[in-house]
């Protein structure tokens, strides 16, 4: 684990990956390309279960862009993300709608993010649609998981978000998102069950 520790001005060149949150790497599959006309169900399933789920207080992992390592509790609802990040240190990101707010309480500052042309805002809309603003790039599925990626319909280029969930055939399970912003730089998130 790297432990040493994020600067505010490190922090703040890592933000826009660390904010979506939310991939490249994560969609490079076999098949690639965008899905065929018989996924269509599955992307139903997987829009339904953004438009329900409640995850509170989820333990969580993060891999920055530059290979360090965080982490905390996840907080997740229609509309809304909260992030409580106990390591490197103590920081929150909260964002609904429009807009995110970050607080590092190491060094006291406070960065507010606009989210209107950033990844993590694919997953703030309530309710969520994947369609129209949002398009679906790809989808697989097999061997209990399906893997869902998403961007931007009118501009594609500011970002990829690749949601990872068990499948047990009756229910998903969110487990990983993978997030590229528009420099590529890629971001990992995995939630941890307890």
């Amino acid at each position: 684990m790297n432990t040493h520790p994020l600067t505010r001005r490190r922090l703040m060149a890592l933000m826009p990956a660390a904010l979506a949150p939310l991939a490249l790497a994560a969609c490079a599959t076999s098949q690639g390309g965008a899905p065929g006309p018989g996924v269509a169900p599955q992307v139903a399933r997987v829009e339904a279960y953004l438009r329900h789920v409640n995850l509170a207080e989820e333990p969580f992992t993060q891999v920055w862009p530059d290979g360090a390592h965080g982490g905390g509790v996840l907080t997740y609802r229609p509309g809304a993300l909260d992030m409580q990040y106990t390591a490197p240190h103590a920081m929150e990101l909260r964002a609904s709608g429009h807009h995110a707010v970050f607080t590092d309480s190491q060094s006291g500052s406070e960065t507010r993010i606009g989210l209107a042309h950033n990844p993590l805002g694919l997953l703030l809309d309530d309710p969520v649609r994947l369609s129209g603003p949002v398009t679906v790039t790809d989808l697989h599925q097999g061997g209990g998981f399906l893997q869902l990626s998403l961007t931007r319909t009118d501009n594609p280029s500011q970002g990829l978000v690749t949601l990872r969930f068990r499948d047990s055939g009756t229910s998903l399970t969110l487990y990983e998102v993978h997030i590229v912003d528009e420099r590529r730089q890629v971001t990992l998130i995995t939630l941890t069950p307890v």
